[in-house]
């Protein structure tokens, strides 16, 4: 439950701060191209904002996208680690399987209608 909670949150705040870096990157460049590989490219967006923090004055805001990130996979880590014990308490295995394992179903047998 607290690792949806942390991924959830997380990726608010981190989707809240990408916004911000977009209408920063729209209002400080020359050509609008910047944002709009930002849009597309969340990644291209953070980097950005990280170049551009003292120039522009986004340190505080990259600051929190960066927290806000490490705490998103922090709660995703926290999932992937409940699936796990579930699967794992459950006694759930998975066994592969091969050609020579799987049974196919006998054909029908057609039935010839009674002859009158």
């Amino acid at each position: 439950m607290l690792g949806f909670l942390l991924a959830s949150v997380g990726g608010l705040v981190a989707l809240i701060c990408w916004i911000m870096v977009l209408v920063k990157m729209f209002k400080t460049q020359e050509s609008p191209l910047m944002g709009i590989i930002g849009i597309f490219c969340s990644l291209w967006a953070f980097i950005w904002g990280w170049m551009n923090a003292s120039k522009y004055g986004l340190k505080n805001i990259m600051l929190i996208f960066t927290l806000a990130l490490v705490v998103c996979g922090i709660g995703y880590g926290m999932i992937g680690a409940a699936a796990a014990k579930a699967i794992q308490e459950q006694g759930l295995q998975f066994k592969p399987t091969t050609i020579e394992s799987i049974e196919t179903p006998a054909a029908p047998v057609e039935e010839s209608a009674p002859e009158q």
